[in-house]
């Protein structure tokens, strides 16, 4: 097999040490959790406490060293307002809202329909946040280091929530090419593009195969549904490790159908599946919670724990489903057709397959064909950070700046005497100083209205410095610094509200680098 559960005890270790609390149970470390742990909500801290507890008895059971209690840490819970069905509220953490529901539908049995047609899953929307939407990508390495282990903790509270007990495993080693394109790790793939082409976030066999089929036309009738003749595909399949590189490859006589199958094979060939050996028995148990809202909110956290390489292939993936699906009335491929069809190629991964019979095959592609579905229609939900996240992230820079300003207090005092005895640069009331250092007009003074958003800055950024060469969708309006690491703005934020969430922020326009 290629993954086996975790024994007592080494599951709770796995996941205190991902979510970076190792030090719960290990003195030796250096990491301080106390910070972390003091912007939790209710939720996240009884998740916690669930897994410190276990592990307690475990080690107990083995006479191993105390686990230090965690509780006295934590914060009082906060308040939950309820909001309609289909407004997705991310100020609020999910687990707490999911605590909510089960509070208000204790007698009332859910049932979970997976196979309800296209038009009965709801039309969801996030609330829109006068702060600004994060999206994957917009903030700095080391702010998305605390989201994910805020994340990890939020995700595992909101299963526990619900009653949902989620089985960890790990992968084992498996005998893999280190070369070619098929049955390749993914991770390994993306090395060998990057070498070529650096900045390579999806493998470039992936991307070829779906430009192809989009530019020969998605109107094919049971696109990535009928499959392309099994040896045509095969040695196609050969030739393609042979000459993609090169450019050789024929792409002119390459049929729709056996470009899909090739698609299809790329995603079963990959060693480990593309949703993880770790994270692909939650994903699947996204189905046994109670609501598709918090089925949803389950799925938003899971995309944002996959590793890079797997979230942006899954992202160019259901991109291109999406886009399968918008041809339906000429292809017959519904959102129903495209999820069922995909489904087992996503979790069923190499290995897998050879040891589950047609009917366990068949059984489980309808159940996860509910989760491509929901990864497909609500995409562009999926790959946000929820305001609550952002929060916590935001908090645990303050109290981390608090601890050190304390350290500092001297040095910070004559740093002071020394900056306030600079005023040249100072900044009129109701106005915000804007940096472009990358750019001829390295800098202007904007006043803020309370209508002012970031792409209003970036407009009138653009209108005084004519010597840009940078495409205006290039560029972005970052808030660095204060509460925040450095994010990337949206261009609905509006200035005036986010100046009031972080005072102290610096805003500088450059190119993204994403």
């Amino acid at each position: 097999p290629l993954c086996f559960s975790l024994s007592d005890g080494e599951q709770e270790e796995a996941w205190l040490t991902e979510a970076g609390l190792a030090r719960l149970f290990d003195d030796s470390l250096e990491e301080d959790s106390a910070v972390f742990l003091s912007t939790l909500t209710r939720t996240q801290a009884a998740a916690v406490e669930r897994r410190v507890t276990s592990l307690q008895q475990t080690l107990r059971r083995r006479n191993r060293q105390h686990v230090p209690d965690v509780r006295d840490i934590f914060r009082p819970p906060e308040k939950v307002r309820n909001k309609t069905e289909t407004e997705l509220n991310v100020e609020v953490s999910f687990s707490e809202q999911a605590l909510s529901y089960r509070e208000n539908h204790q007698r009332l049995k859910a049932t979970i329909s997976n196979s309800s047609s296209d038009d009965k899953l709801p039309n969801f929307k996030l609330l829109r946040d006068k702060t600004g939407q994060t999206r994957i990508g917009d903030l700095s390495p080391l702010d998305m280091k605390k989201v994910h282990r805020l994340v990890l903790v939020e995700m595992t509270a909101l299963f526990d929530t619900a009653g949902v007990d989620l089985k960890a495993h790990k992968a084992v080693k498996v005998k893999t090419k280190e070369t070619g394109l098929f049955g390749v790790p993914l991770a390994t793939l993306l090395d060998q593009d990057q070498r070529r082409y650096p900045g390579t976030k999806v493998p470039l066999i992936l991307q070829r195969l779906i430009s192809h089929i989009e530019d020969e036309g998605l109107d094919t009738e049971g696109l990535l549904r009928i499959p392309g003749a099994a040896t045509r595909v095969k040695s196609l399949c050969q030739e393609l490790e042979s000459s993609f590189y090169d450019g050789l490859f024929p792409w002119q006589q390459l049929k729709q159908h056996d470009a899909a199958s090739l698609l299809k094979l790329f995603i079963r060939e990959l060693p480990h599946p593309l949703l993880t050996v770790e994270y692909l028995s939650a994903f699947i148990a996204v189905n046994k919670l109670p609501t598709k809202k918090q089925q949803l909110q389950a799925l938003n956290l899971l995309v944002l724990l996959l590793p890079e390489a797997s979230r942006d292939t899954l992202k160019a993936l259901v991109e291109f489903f999406q886009r399968v699906i918008d041809h339906q009335t000429k292809n017959k491929m519904t959102l129903n057709n495209v999820s069922v069809v995909m489904a087992p190629n996503i979790f069923m991964f190499k290995g897998f397959r050879s040891k589950v019979t047609e009917q366990q095959e068949f059984s489980m592609a309808t159940s996860t064909a509910n989760i491509v579905r929901l990864l497909i229609r609500y995409q562009n939900l999926l790959w946000t950070i929820p305001k609550f996240i952002l929060m916590q992230v935001r908090n645990q820079n303050m109290e981390s700046q608090r601890k050190q300003n304390k350290e500092r207090a001297v040095r910070k005092l004559l740093k002071k005497i020394t900056t306030d005895k600079q005023p040249d640069k100072a900044v009129p009331e109701g106005f915000i100083r804007v940096q472009a250092p990358q750019f001829t007009k390295v800098s202007m003074a904007v006043q803020l209205t309370e209508e002012l958003q970031a792409a209003d800055v970036l407009t009138r950024f653009l209108s005084q410095d004519s010597s840009v060469s940078v495409k205006r969708e290039e560029l972005c309006l970052y808030e660095i610094g204060g509460n925040i690491k450095e994010r990337c703005l949206d261009g609905e934020t509006y200035m005036k509200d986010l100046l009031q969430l972080n005072p102290t922020a610096e805003w500088v326009i450059k190119a993204v680098q994403r």
